[in-house]
């Protein structure tokens, strides 16, 4: 369907993609994979024509429809949550030519049992399915059931876009291509902005739908039950396993070993042919050997490790300044927006060191909750802070609130303060971003690169009861688990709004349910919570 034919791409000098070919096929359902800034982002723009290539080309066949969902994106204005997801079927004139033209390759035709001729009927069938839904005004209720597998209520469905956070916006473009059932799907980390439930939809979809898809997503959970093939990003290069997620990282493991050995059978063969060459440089009797000898190491092409070393990367919060043993106390809190009442009569204690997650579907509660916390809005009941309780806040926004004309360096440099200026390169390059990397402008950072350099904001500072808001968007698998044990090493008090079961568990000793606008308390870690409500999963509660 897609060729992907010596695709390079250089930013700044550096090259981010180095020559990769490969193919996107009808059934793929592929996990594109690699550290943040390996170049995924990259390759998903490309694919959409929302980038270009320094040379290569793309090409696909003749009618192929490409849906792009992307990590940032600008959104409309002016329209109802129902209007906008409309816009789904305006190609409805276009699929006609469509029908029209595939209608008139099958006339044209003979050889009936090719398989470009057995291709061309699915397409004409598949363009049939689609035509039908429009025509017959079904499209309506498929609208309906993909907005609400989405999340959104049906009382949502008239409300102005504007009224909604980017993380919902980005759900009524999600539903817009998924509404447009196109040949090939780009996802670039769509569970970001979705709750547990609305994954496991996603999830469902995704798995039984027809279209080719790219996925790029840093839930090992998701992309796992989804993808059949895997496509890594590593330095420049990619490899191509047809297997899952689970299955390529034995695969990579494998590879690497594979790489490690050569590497080393090589690096003997050099030490012995220098030591060699060193010995017998003067011996006129072995000078056709040692020529031979340098010949054959001017010849050798050097093996590399590929797998990148991710060890650079360390994450420690600074110690915990001492503070009184009750951080948080919450009595019989209240908040309306006008007549919507979103917690009633809530409590909680939260006492120095707990690691508490809130979990909950999206629009229960939990950020208006931490808005209260942080006195950002009103509200009715008691809310006390403990003495000498200093805040450090991520929100889940946070690395889009940086500013982009900003260098790495500049970015921090501009909140510390005191002596911590003095070690903000040592600073910024426990978090990988060491030498050069200092002054690349924020614009030209991946998703997780903003990440990582928005955490370095919050950590120049000493606190002592840290609030993370979805603290793992964005971030790879390796970052995460990182994050994770800074977290768990932390002396401090922590609050984590999540639903990244794997994240959550092992780090959180109380979760906090938010639900029917009442928030309840449970004692243990996040599978305990699970296990006493008798779930297997978040299904029921979201997260």
């Amino acid at each position: 369907m897609i060729s992907v034919e010596q695709i390079t791409v250089e930013f700044s000098g550096r090259r981010l993609l180095d020559g990769i070919t490969f193919l996107v096929n009808s059934k793929d359902k592929i996990g594109l994979v690699g550290r943040n800034g390996s170049g995924k982002s990259t390759l998903l723009k490309l694919i959409a024509k929302a980038d270009k290539a320094t040379s290569g080309k793309i090409t696909a066949q003749d009618d192929v429809s490409v849906g792009y969902l992307p990590q940032h994106m600008i959104h409309n204005e002016g329209t109802t949550v129902m209007e906008e997801t409309e816009k789904a079927f305006d190609k409805i004139n276009l699929l006609q030519d469509v029908i029209d033209n595939l209608t008139k390759q099958m006339s044209d035709r003979t050889d009936y049992e090719s398989d470009e001729y057995s291709d061309i009927i699915n397409k004409l069938s598949h363009s049939y399915e689609q035509m039908q839904i429009m025509d017959s005004g079904n499209f309506l209720a498929e609208i309906e059931k993909t907005l609400i597998g989405l999340g959104f209520l049906r009382s949502d469905f008239n409300r102005q876009c504007s009224e909604f956070s980017g993380g919902w916006r980005m759900r009524i473009e999600l539903a817009k291509i998924l509404l447009q059932n196109p040949d090939v799907i780009l996802l670039d980390e769509p569970t970001n902005h979705l709750d547990i439930e609305s994954i496991q939809w996603l999830e469902n979809f995704l798995k039984h739908t027809s279209s080719a898809i790219l996925l790029v997503s840093h839930d090992k959970i998701f992309i796992d039950s989804i993808t059949n093939r895997t496509i890594e990003i590593s330095l420049g290069n990619i490899y191509d396993y047809k297997v899952n997620y689970s299955k390529y990282l034995e695969l990579r493991q494998e590879r690497h070993e594979q790489q490690v050995r050569a590497y080393e059978n090589q690096q003997k063969i050099i030490e012995e042919n220098k030591t060699f060459i060193n010995r017998f440089r003067a011996t006129a009797s072995k000078a056709t050997l040692v020529q031979s000898r340098v010949k054959l190491l001017e010849k050798m092409e050097i093996v590399k490790i590929d797998v990148e070393d991710t060890s650079s990367l360390r994450l420690k919060f600074s110690p915990a300044p001492r503070s009184s043993a009750l951080n948080l106390e919450i009595e019989n809190l209240s908040k309306s927006y006008g007549d919507l009442l979103v917690l009633d009569k809530v409590g909680m204690v939260v006492n120095r060191g707990e690691k508490i997650a809130f979990v909950g579907k999206n629009g229960e509660g939990k950020s208006t909750l931490i808005k209260c916390i942080l006195n950002e809005i009103e509200y009715k009941g008691k809310l006390e802070i403990g003495t000498n309780v200093e805040i450090g806040y991520f929100a889940q926004n946070q690395p889009s609130l940086l500013d982009e004309n900003l260098t790495v360096f500049q970015t921090v440099d501009n909140v510390a303060k005191g002596d911590v200026r003095l070690r903000l390169r040592e600073i910024l390059g426990s978090f990988m971003f060491g030498g050069d990397a200092i002054n690349k402008l924020v614009k030209v950072l991946s998703g997780g690169e903003r990440s990582r350099l928005a955490m370095v904001r919050l950590l120049i500072e000493p606190v002592n009861l840290l609030i993370l808001d979805e603290p793992t968007n964005h971030l790879d698998i390796p970052s995460k688990e990182v994050l994770k044990e800074a977290i768990k090493a932390f002396n401090g008090t922590a609050i984590i709004v999540s639903h990244d079961r794997e994240f959550l568990d092992g780090l959180v000793d109380k979760v906090y349910e938010f639900g029917n606008k009442n928030v309840r308390e449970h004692i243990g870690g996040i599978y305990e919570f699970l296990e006493k409500k008798k779930l297997e999963n978040l299904n029921e509660v979201g997260a």
